[in-house]
């Protein structure tokens, strides 16, 4: 907040406290109005000097620095002094302040302690708005380093995305290659636009969820160009899905498993895919057989990343089950977008 709200927002709350009490004491006592303007503005203004007195200039200079004796002696000192000053305005104005109601005039000692007593709460007012303000300044320096810390082990986690994708993808391509299809061209095209929405359209915290589902389209149809006319994966998208929005990139790592893992290539046992979205609901299911040699395998980095941004991107908003047997594989992610 800058400091000069900060000053009309101090001086309206004092205004406000010194017009509320005084109307309160003209309403209730029918005091006169000089009597008030001398009580409540004239020790208002003493008062609230002391509160910033100890805020502005004894807390920072001595109790932030740790120097709690001099604070303290500072304190001492001038709680007294403002003790002689309120008498001695009380003095200035005897007939309204030093004089009680049965015209008897209050004693040196007793109004002393009073005024001295009235400071010690001011004292107390400006030390608890400083801790609650260093509270709240403190509290979201934490929520700001805690969010600069997610950032960049997000930042890692998606970095850790684009090389994974791309070492297995170039190795399916050059064994395209090494064999000579005719299929690969299309699969570097395939592989071209896959990097160009992983490059350029992965940037915000969240996409399009189309446009996320259309990537994953590509990755499979890259996967059926490697495997050729022996591919058979069914994956089905059902639910209305414009105008929702996902984290990125999320979805890939399971399905990329599936085919580095699972079995693409026999009929009786397709890789299973779908989608559905409902409601602001996204339910994944995925289902594959797995290879005899690659049973045992572990999911690598890519399912580790996956988990630990839902952890970060979706607290509380995502079930995850996974089903690991011996011969096959089956992954359900039940998210809210």
């Amino acid at each position: 907040m800058k400091k000069s709200w900060q000053i009309f927002w101090h001086s309206f709350f004092w205004i406000s406290v010194i017009s509320f009490f005084m109307y309160i004491a003209h309403t209730n006592a029918k005091i006169k109005m000089v009597d008030l303007l001398v009580t409540f503005v004239g020790y208002g203004l003493i008062n609230i000097g002391l509160f910033y007195s100890n805020y502005l200039l004894f807390i920072p200079n001595y109790l932030n620095n740790k120097r709690y004796g001099r604070y303290l002696l500072m304190l001492l000192v001038t709680v007294l002094a403002v003790g002689f000053i309120k008498y001695g305005l009380g003095r200035i104005f005897h007939e309204h302040i030093l004089t009680g109601r049965n015209g008897k005039t209050i004693s040196f000692i007793s109004y002393y302690i009073s005024a001295c007593f009235t400071s010690v709460i001011f004292v107390l007012l400006s030390l608890l708005l400083h801790f609650t303000v260093d509270w709240f300044l403190n509290e979201r320096i934490q929520r700001d380093l805690e969010n600069q810390r997610l950032q960049a082990e997000l930042a890692l986690l998606k970095s850790q995305i684009n090389p994974h994708f791309l070492f297995n993808s170039l190795n399916s391509i050059y064994s395209l290659a090494y064999q000579r299809a005719e299929n690969t061209p299309e699969a570097i095209l395939k592989l071209s636009e896959i990097m160009r929405y992983m490059l350029y359209e992965c940037n915000d915290n969240k996409v399009d969820l189309a446009n996320e589902l259309q990537y994953l389209q590509n990755f499979i149809d890259l996967q059926k160009i490697r495997f050729g006319d022996n591919s058979y994966v069914n994956f089905e998208v059902d639910g209305i899905i414009t105008n929702q929005r996902i984290v990125p990139l999320l979805l890939i790592s399971f399905i990329e498993n599936a085919f580095k893992h699972g079995v693409a290539n026999d009929p009786a046992a397709p890789i299973q895919l779908k989608i559905t979205v409902d409601d602001g609901h996204l339910d994944f299911y995925m289902h594959n057989k797995k290879h005899l040699h690659n049973r045992d395998a572990a999911g690598g980095i890519g399912l580790n990343n996956v988990k630990r941004r839902l952890k970060l991107l979706y607290p509380n908003q995502y079930h995850l089950n996974i089903n690991d047997t011996a011969d096959t594989y089956t992954c359900e992610l039940s998210l809210i977008l």
